[in-house]
């Protein structure tokens, strides 16, 4: 798929791999660069081919966040308020397991990708933050409470300081730092280890960890054990030759 400010591609062992590509602008998330993203997730959403998603940055930052100079752009307003609405149920929606290798700062808009990811893995020199509460932005806060615990989580929103990836990990915002090796290719031998399950049961399991976020356990477990359990038995049921007369 040829995109302008991402880049988009699957490779052979069924990884999609999407680039944010404004090295220029620190990969800064733009109107466009949200609806491609988009676009890209509702293609590869029905794409039998592709059944893990990687999302990274080029040069030396994930992203810097949401590009400033359109949020002062008055006739812009409704436009950045629905593509950013789009754009981040349809990363939380995705279908697929998703993963963020983040090889650089992850700031503001693109801390929040992270969050919105499944698996995050990071470079020894990324780092995180929202600081945007200083300029009147008012972070996006529950999905990481959701990883990093309610503590935590506001301490970063409310200081808009800087976490380090020794910090990251320490927290548990990342699984692992990478050191000394390519962030991505660690990546894609995560989505590699992912791929030995069935898509169908990947999905699955997706549709459970979005679906289920806050609901209580009986709820919970009614969905992730009860629905599929009582659907493997009718399975096996059909599948059984028919007794004797």
């Amino acid at each position: 798929m040829d995109f302008e400010t991402i880049k988009a591609e699957v490779a052979g062992d069924r990884t999609g791999i999407i680039t944010l590509n404004r090295p220029e602008k620190r990969n800064a998330l733009s109107i466009q660069v949200r609806k491609e993203i988009t676009t890209c997730l509702e293609q590869w959403a029905g794409d039998d081919n592709v059944g893990v998603i990687i999302f990274t940055g080029a040069g030396p930052v994930f992203s810097a966040g949401f590009d400033l100079k359109e949020f002062g752009n008055a006739a812009l307003v409704k436009e950045v308020f629905s593509s950013s609405t789009i754009y981040h149920k349809a990363v939380w929606r995705f279908s697929k397991p998703t993963i963020a290798a983040i090889n650089g700062g992850a700031f503001g808009g693109g801390f929040d990708l992270t969050t919105l990811c499944d698996i995050r893995i990071c470079s020894s020199g990324a780092a995180f933050g929202h600081p945007e509460i200083k300029f009147g932005a008012p972070p996006l806060y529950t999905p990481l409470r959701w990883i990093v615990g309610s503590g935590t989580a506001r301490d970063l929103c409310f200081t808009g300081r800087t976490m380090d990836a020794e910090e990251a990990h320490r927290t548990g915002l990342v699984s692992e730092v990478v050191r000394g090796r390519d962030v991505l290719a660690r990546a894609r031998e995560i989505a590699v280890n992912i791929l030995e399950a069935p898509l169908p049961t990947l999905e699955t399991t997706k549709r459970y960890m979005v679906d289920n976020a806050g609901k209580g356990f009986d709820e919970s477990f009614a969905a992730e054990h009860d629905v599929p359990f009582e659907s493997f038995v009718k399975l096996l049921s059909a599948e059984e030759p028919e007794g004797k007369a």
